[in-house]
């Protein structure tokens, strides 16, 4: 597992000097504009790869501070064309039953029960594009379902997914069937749908089977895996931030730079207006098994960036498996690959607590939640052109933001609107006077708040 290295921790204010981390009751209301998501990969993150054995771990995760357990498709996994020796997750056969490579139906509706009393919402992946090429539709003899090649009469593949069937949206009763499968789904305790390719379903569906949900769970929460701004038109809450997850891959590789950043959010936020949400990440399963982990593609900056999805205007903090302990390999996607030492509370300590106290912050500033009325970013002047130093304030809550977004030391001469007294992300008293001077160590950040 990666340690957390000084090049990365502005070790002095983030790890606290030593002392103990608090514990404070949240101070902000926690609904889905101050949370944090998880992505639960239930394959890989215990030995057994079951919902059971993921069970045992959700007190870690409500220790941690996340809000919302995102699991990976749970489906039965299609065998014509299958990828590897257990296939991919999103070749899906039925989608009223679960793969029993993870278990059965009431071991599933356990997790679920276990999440809730713990005050964590769970929502499942939604595969709504394609099925799989031996899927009950199509055995069931639904052939008008599919959009089918002209030539052979199957379902067309799309890209190289060899393992799936294309869904034909211009059918009402295949519609339907999809619309009755998520409401399933939403009378078994399910909290809403992480929806896969998105864009590649029309947004009318998803308005439609939307409004049908949202009669039946008014707060189920929707996000759509896709960058489109039409997403957000009466159908999802959050949107994936992938420009700015390359942006970041980017800037750590000497390419791009903050002022690159700055560019982008002021763009981002004329495209996605509040209260759209924005899913912003370093990993997630696909950017983990295909481009490497967030060490591979990051290097010392990969703390750095963590920090930053959580203090970006309109953002949602995502955490993928194993990000928790520093996870520096990546992971089979079509095979069983355990992330060993997820489910030790020991392993990886320094970036749990990393992650704990993000998320703790989230939680308990009012500059950093997203919705209607979010706190804009307000620039320090003066600072160096490789810096993203800025303030958020809201509600009497302010936090003071310093990365050095480059693999070279920085000074920051502080001046007078953010001189002041400030805590460290761990609680620790620190203040900050105007003409002072701050070196910052390559890709090194410190997050202040009052």
């Amino acid at each position: 597992m990666k340690k957390i290295t000084l090049i990365a921790m502005f070790a002095a204010l983030l790890a606290g000097c030593g002392q103990a981390r608090r514990n404070d009751a949240a101070e902000v209301s926690q609904d889905k504009y101050n949370s944090v998501v998880y992505e639960l990969n239930i394959r890989q993150a215990t030995p057994e790869g079951t919902f059971a054995a993921a069970e045992r771990y959700l007190p870690e995760l409500k220790k941690m501070g996340v809000d919302i357990v995102w699991l990976m498709p749970i489906h039965p996994i299609g065998v014509d064309g299958r990828k590897g020796s257990l296939g991919s997750y999103y070749s899906i056969s039925d989608y009223e039953a679960v793969n029993p490579e993870f278990g059965d139906i009431e071991s599933f509706d356990r997790f679920v029960a276990a999440a809730h009393d713990l005050g964590l919402k769970v929502i499942i992946d939604w595969v709504a594009n394609h099925t799989s090429r031996d899927a009950k539709w199509w055995k069931e003899g639904h052939e008008d379902w599919y959009v089918l090649d002209e030539e052979s009469g199957l379902p067309i593949v799309q890209y190289d997914w060899t393992d799936i069937a294309k869904l034909d949206y211009a059918n009402a009763d295949m519609r339907e069937a999809m619309t009755s499968a998520m409401l399933f789904w939403i009378g078994r305790g399910v909290d809403g749908f992480r929806c896969d390719v998105a864009y590649e379903v029309p947004i009318d569906f998803w308005q439609q089977a939307f409004a049908r949900i949202r009669e039946a769970a008014p707060d189920v929460y929707l996000l759509a895996e896709g960058e489109k701004t039409f997403l957000h038109d009466s159908a999802f809450d959050t949107t994936y931030g992938w420009d700015l997850h390359h942006l970041m891959n980017a800037i750590a590789r000497g390419e791009k730079s903050a002022a690159d950043l700055r560019a982008y959010v002021e763009s981002d936020a004329a495209a996605y207006p509040a209260p759209a949400m924005r899913l912003m990440f370093t990993s997630n399963h696909d950017e983990n098994s295909w481009s490497g982990s967030e060490f591979e593609r990051m290097g010392d900056a990969a703390a750095t960036f963590a920090a930053l999805t959580f203090v970006l205007p309109q953002g949602q903090p995502l955490i993928y498996t194993g990000q928790e302990i520093g996870l520096d390999r990546r992971l089979e996607f079509f095979e069983k690959d355990t992330v060993d030492g997820l489910t030790d509370p020991q392993c990886g300590a320094g970036w749990r607590e990393l992650y704990t106290d993000l998320c703790r912050l989230r939680h308990t500033n009012a500059a950093l939640s997203a919705g209607e009325d979010i706190a804009p970013m307000v620039y320090m002047e003066g600072a160096p052109e490789d810096v993203m130093a800025f303030t958020r304030e809201k509600d009497g809550r302010a936090v003071f933001c310093l990365f050095n977004l480059s693999a070279e030391p920085q000074t920051v001469v502080v001046t007078d609107s953010v001189a002041g007294g400030y805590k460290t992300l761990t609680g620790g008293e620190y203040a900050l006077t105007a003409d002072s001077s701050i070196l910052l160590a390559p890709w090194q950040w410190m997050i202040l708040t009052r």
